[in-house]
């Protein structure tokens, strides 16, 4: 299984620094599992806004299905020699680490965080392929599919299981809501906003925001170089895993 066939099922993908080549000539096994996960991995607007549009229970799947084809969490610790003395070591932290015969890849999830966490992982991954501790760099973050697919899937989610108040949130256990929170639905509510529709507007702004990691975020790193000369394997999830 190919790259193609990611791009096939909507994902976005984008290579830099020969990493197609390298993972299709080197890795071809571990590059065909890795799509088989993706190709299979599922999500449901529920999780989404019971969530709180975090991680926890979203991507653990995920990250046990990788755990299950060995791609790992690893700290890869790193000693300098001096004249026969060691100076202060350093470590770097994968969440998902493949070790195979021709050697090493690494990957991390980035669904729903600050968007410099895109820099700390480029930064990582060149530090690592400046060792030659890794072969390959992957980050797996929300594709521009998904990215403009939340507003209208969570509104006609509400609308279907009739929420029409910040009581029928609260009886299905709908994350923590501030103060501030309440008061912006209220107040759009007010003005003759459906309730469906304020509050959508409004987790899709503060959960979802352009300040978050999703694919244009990470593209536009990518493009002005971060990460370089390592080379990478940028995948975005597609609107098509929010079922």
């Amino acid at each position: 299984m190919s790259l193609e066939s990611l791009q096939d099922e909507g994902f976005d993908v984008l290579t830099r620094n020969h990493a197609e080549a390298i993972l299709a000539h080197d890795f071809p096994t571990e590059l065909d599992l890795l799509a088989r996960v993706l190709l299979e991995f599922r999500i449901t607007v529920e999780e989404v806004v019971t969530g709180g549009g975090g991680e926890a229970g979203l991507t653990q799947r995920l990250r046990h299905e990788l755990s299950d084809i060995n791609w790992r969490k690893h700290n890869f610790s790193v000693e300098t020699v001096v004249d026969g003395r060691a100076r202060a070591g350093i470590s770097h932290e994968v969440d998902h680490v493949k070790f195979a015969e021709a050697g090493a890849l690494a990957l991390e999830i980035e669904w729903n965080n600050k968007d410099p966490f895109f820099d700390r992982d480029l930064e990582n991954f060149q530090r690592l392929h400046a060792l030659s501790a890794i072969s390959v760099g992957v980050i797996v973050t929300r594709g521009t599919s998904l990215q403009q697919c939340f507003l209208e899937r969570i509104t006609s989610w509400m609308k279907a299981h009739e929420l029409r108040s910040e009581d029928d949130l609260d009886r299905l256990g709908i994350g923590a809501r501030t103060a501030a929170q309440r008061k912006s639905v209220a107040d759009q509510v007010a003005r003759g906003v459906p309730f469906a529709d304020a509050f959508s507007r409004k987790f899709v702004a503060d959960k979802f925001g352009q300040a978050t990691t999703h694919w244009s975020k990470l593209e536009e790193r990518v493009h002005r170089g971060v990460g370089n000369p390592c080379p990478l394997l940028l995948i975005g999830l597609p609107a098509d895993i929010l079922t």
